[in-house]
């Protein structure tokens, strides 16, 4: 099995198991290993008072991109840390996309950037998460 392969097939178990994402309206839009692409259009329900994106649904979609990324070699995989820096604010009718690249990997902890653009390619945040890789896997691999 390719690592592309299994970053797919890792994703697919993930997905069907992850109803927040899915709540949110976000779609998969690539994966690989050590890499996920993740977008959603911003609805008028995932803004704050002051009208904008809520910090919170920005750090969500960067969240959840960067899940996909830790956990793409079929090793279950959480989050140990993050930290987001929010550079301008997202605004209802934008579609958001989250890239997420791993930046390194050792042993059972990594590093992966992910940065949060609007449909016009203006970076919205940029997140940075550390992982923690657990026991088992997402699916059965002989």
């Amino acid at each position: 099995m390719t690592g592309k392969d299994r970053a797919e097939k890792s994703a697919a178990a993930l997905w069907a198991g992850d109803q927040a994402s899915q709540w949110f309206g976000m779609a998969l839009d690539h994966v690989d290993e050590g890499r996920a692409t993740v977008s959603m259009a911003i609805q008028p329900h995932h803004c704050n008072g002051h009208g904008t994106c809520h910090g919170g649904v920005i750090f969500a979609l960067a969240d959840s991109a960067f899940a996909f990324a830790c956990n793409s070699r079929n090793q279950v995989t959480v989050a140990q840390h993050n930290a987001v820096t929010y550079l301008r604010p997202g605004q209802a009718g934008d579609v958001l996309t989250a890239t997420a690249q791993e930046v390194a990997l050792q042993g059972r902890s990594g590093i992966y950037d992910v940065t949060v653009t609007n449909q016009d390619g203006q970076t919205v945040a940029e997140f940075r998460g550390g992982s923690r890789t657990l026991r088992g896997q997402l699916f059965k691999e002989d």
